[in-house]
This record gives structure tokens, sequence and C-alpha cells, in this order.
């Protein structure tokens, strides 16, 4: 099992108590968008793995996803939502852009006790907003939080660019934290990089202070995202095998040790490819992108809802979450389920 070194070693632990997910009923299928751009089911499962996204109505938002994932996690935990001390939503597609989207989750919810932010790193938000809350736990400042993973790319796609629009889908999922003392289990270990010199990858650049609302867009296609899909997996592979790796080392761990590594759901060949660089063995590299598409923040906490709901995991495994996202940024986390 894992040494107690500095890195992985608190009498305050943050341990995940429950976790939930929601995604949209209309879904869009490689079939669906071989009728919008010039693409085909074979091309798309062939470069992404992926068959199916989730896409939000009208009267679905980014808080409305969060807040049902997070209904889900507390009634899973057995927490009250007045109870809660924290709310964090990890989101690069908000609500609007103030107030933050956890304010309108704290809302739904009924968590009238628990202070709220937004944490904005993209794909890597969710492990990002677990290490975050790591920290306050270990300090011993809050005792109970909700973590959610929220996106609506599909609000901000350009549904005439095969490169970017086969690849994303809309979700939420959510993890209940709880602070224990000797728990033995818990996060155990994260660690985060960020290299912004790389934001070209991948992007959405309006309407930001750069290109403001009042202004018209030299380009009109900068509301969209955007993606050097080259670029980003040379990149993805890498970070992620790093911060495994890390991981691994400062927890006193081998891959022996990991029963599940459950990446970000980026592109199956991404994800395969860092696998292969670990060494991780198929059984235990989880992926479901298949059934989701590219869900960003949000794509960590469904596979990991999903895991567990299929009764993957067993108390005392050894897990990873990773992540690569716009930024670019990376991170993973350790986690002793």
């Amino acid at each position: 099992m894992h040494k107690e070194n500095e890195g992985c070693s608190s009498s305050n632990r943050a341990v995940i108590t429950g976790c939930g997910a929601y995604t949209p009923a209309k879904q869009l299928t490689n079939d669906d968008l071989a009728q919008m751009v010039d693409t085909s089911d074979e091309w798309i499962t062939t470069r992404t793995g992926i068959k199916v996204r989730h896409v939000t109505t009208d009267g679905e938002t980014t808080a409305t996803l969060a807040a049902e994932a997070g209904r889900r996690a507390l009634e899973y935990a057995g927490v009250a939502a007045e109870d809660l001390d924290l709310i964090v939503v990890a989101t690069i597609t908000p609500e609007m852009p103030f107030p933050s989207t956890a304010c309108f989750v704290q809302d739904a919810l009924g968590a009238k006790k628990a202070w709220v932010f937004d944490l904005a790193a993209a794909c890597s938000g969710f492990v990002y907003a677990l290490h975050v809350v790591q920290q306050f736990m270990e300090n011993g400042r809050i005792n109970k939080a909700l973590v959610i993973g929220a996106e609506t790319l599909t609000k901000i796609m350009n549904w005439k660019d095969r490169t970017s629009c086969i690849l994303f889908g809309d979700g939420a999922g959510a993890v209940v934290l709880e602070r224990k003392s000797d728990a033995g289990r818990g996060i155990l270990y994260s660690t985060m990089g960020a290299d912004g010199q790389y934001w070209e990858a991948l992007n959405c650049q309006a309407h930001g202070s750069r290109y403001p609302a009042h202004r018209p867009l030299d380009d009109p296609n900068r509301i969209f995202m955007q993606i050097k899909g080259r670029e980003v997996y040379q990149q993805a592979v890498r970070r992620i095998v790093d911060s495994v790796t890390s991981c691994l080392d400062h927890c006193g761990l081998t891959v022996d040790d990991v029963s599940m590594f459950i990446s970000h759901q980026m592109n199956a060949r991404i994800i395969e490819s860092a696998a292969k660089r670990l060494k991780l063995p198929d059984e235990k590299v989880f992926v479901n992108i298949a059934d989701y598409g590219n869900t960003s923040a949000a794509s960590v906490p469904i596979a990991f809802d999903e895991c567990v709901r299929t009764e993957k995991l067993k108390k005392g495994d050894i897990l990873i979450f990773v992540a690569f996202g716009a930024g670019v940024t990376w991170g993973a986390n350790v986690i002793e389920f």
C-alpha cells in the first residue's frame, strides 16, 4: 500500500462518500452528425472512440445539470444539502458570466450554509477542484463539500466544424467529500500543472475582455470553441503520463497497486496511448467516451459514478483520476476508495 510521507499523510482526509451524475435525455449519434457535416460513423469511431453524445435542450442549462448531479450525490452519501459547508462547480460553460454557476446550484439544492464558487480549468477543472477541497479538509477548515463538474459544451459548438462538433457532449457529475480523521482513506495526493503558452491549442475567445460583447468580431467564429487536434494529442499524452507517474512516486505506489485508472474522456486513442506508456492493463483503464463524448470537467465524475454504480470498485481500492485540458492545464488525484 501507500507509504506515509509528506504527500500522502494527514490526520484529516477528504473522503468521497457519495457520487452522482446526470446527462440530458437528448442524444446525438454519429449517424446524426453525418447528416450535418462531412463525416461518418466509421470516421468518428476510428479516430475518437465516440458513438453518442448527450445534448441539452433549450430548457437545460449548466446549473440544472449540475444541481441534479449534486442532488444524486447527496442522496447517495446520505448528506443533507443544508449541512454542506462548500460547493465548487468546475465549468467553462457557466450559467452566465456572473454570478457563479455554484450560486444557482446552492439555491436549487437549498444549501444555505454553504459558501460557493466556480473553478475554470477546462477539462482539468474537476481534479483541480478536488485538490482545492482536499486542502480545506486536511487543514480542518470544512467538514462537508459538494464538488461538481458540469458542462454544456454543445452550446458553444460550431456545428459546421467537423474537427470539433464530433467530440463534445453535455453532462454533469458530482461527488460529496467529507472530512474524516484517521480514516486511512480518501484523497491521498494530488498534483496539478499548467502551461499558458499553449492556450491556442483549445479555446473559445469571445466574449471576454479581449473580444468584448460590444465590439464587432473580426472573425465570427471566435464565439465557438476552436481546437488544434494534433497539438492537444501530443500535449495530453505526455502530461497525463507525467502526472500519474508523479502521483505514484510520491505515494510509493506502483501500477500493480492501482485498481482503476479514470482519465478525462477526451479521446479513446489518447487514453489508450497514455495507459500503454504507463503499462496499465486494459482491465484497469475505465473508458466510457463512446456513450458520452468529451464532457470536459464533467467526464471524470461521470466515469467515476458509472464505476461505482456498476460495482467495479470496492472499499480500499486505489484509484487515479487524471485530466488534461485547455490552458493548457493538467492534474491527477490518488484516492483510496
